[in-house]
């Protein structure tokens, strides 16, 4: 099969062409043939060796695909030869076949492409794994989602919005601020020349937010605390501000704050199936009836993986950066 492989770690242009054996399945897999796969900020921080392959994994980036099912340990199983599915693997989508656990799969749901549905898997699990398990959004509480028009971000305003949530999010150009708004956010906010901070408390009348997704970390963390509700969570799911901060740690005890994080990546088969079965029960249905859309920025030919690279690192898109594999 074609495939596209990190030859050696680097920036974009590192990312060649090749020839593979198809994967050869392990019990409870399947063998998709891929007709797109999702471009991941990961997938960039994986090609320029800032993030080890879990072991037993594929060495080939990818960590969400879509296409038909050709073969696989179906016994027992909803799915079926010819069925159009997307996935959540650890590695291996950026090649036209792709191994991924029958129990990390989920229907295409009705209507979608495969570019479309290629865009659900890591950030529909990943929103859904920290804003709702982990930060335990409730209710009529409130989100500030850092990163708005990222693919997580695009994600996490839509679904929330479709939930019943108010939702704040930040972006970093007033085009950018407008596109969160038109996704469903009450207010976007320009983190270049505005206080988030300060914008948030002023919009919940000095109360700040329950459950904040960053994605920065670093010096905004202690901004963050700062604009949490009493009993507040704060759900870190990236680095792209560093690693470290210096918090007030008083504050988290006086006003039972909690701080969080996690990456999905090298989490069991069995916990994100638990993932996926809440997706298909509470999400997929959103998704079928247009109250939650896939956002595509661009679409590339996989022999063009490094020009989507490049563009994921400008930081210059809005929504999800697919490859089309056929």
């Amino acid at each position: 099969m074609k495939a596209i492989e990190i030859t050696v770690p680097g920036g974009p242009e590192v990312l060649q062409v090749c020839e593979r054996e198809q994967p050869q399945l392990k019990p409870g897999e399947l063998l998709i043939k891929v007709g797109a796969a999702g471009v991941n900020r990961p997938d960039c921080l994986q090609r320029a060796g800032h993030y080890p392959v879990p072991a037993g994994a594929s060495d080939l980036p990818g960590l969400e695909v879509a296409g038909t099912i050709v073969d696989g340990d179906l016994a027992g199983s909803p799915f079926y030869v010819g069925q159009r599915v997307c996935a959540l693997v650890q590695g291996g989508g950026y090649a036209e076949f792709c191994a991924a656990p029958l129990a990390n799969c989920l229907p295409v749901p009705k209507g979608l492409s495969d570019s479309e549905a290629a865009c659900l898997p890591e950030t529909f699990f990943t929103v859904w794994s920290n804003v709702f398990d982990r930060a335990r959004l409730a209710s009529g509480e409130t989100l500030l989602v850092q990163g708005g028009t990222s693919g997580i971000g695009v994600t996490a305003i839509q679904l929330c919005r479709a939930l019943g949530h108010r939702v704040f999010a930040t972006a970093g150009s007033d085009v950018k601020v407008r596109a969160c708004e038109a996704l469903g956010a009450e207010r976007g906010i320009n983190y270049r020349s505005e206080d988030f901070g300060a914008v948030v408390k002023e919009l919940t009348n000095g109360r700040g937010v329950d459950v904040i997704l960053d994605m920065v970390a670093g010096s905004y963390v202690p901004r963050e605390i700062n604009c949490l509700a009493d009993d507040g969570r704060l759900a870190i799911i990236a680095l792209l501000g560093g690693s470290k901060a210096e918090v007030d740690v008083g504050q988290i005890l006086r006003r039972r704050l909690t701080v969080t994080g996690s990456t999905l990546r090298p989490r069991s088969v069995a916990f994100k199936a638990a993932i996926a079965e809440q997706l298909y029960g509470r999400v997929w249905p959103l998704i079928e009836s247009g109250l939650v859309k896939p956002t595509i920025f661009k679409t590339f030919a996989l022999e063009n993986a490094s020009e989507a690279h490049r563009l994921m690192e400008s930081s210059e898109h809005i929504g999800k950066l697919v490859l089309a594999v056929n």
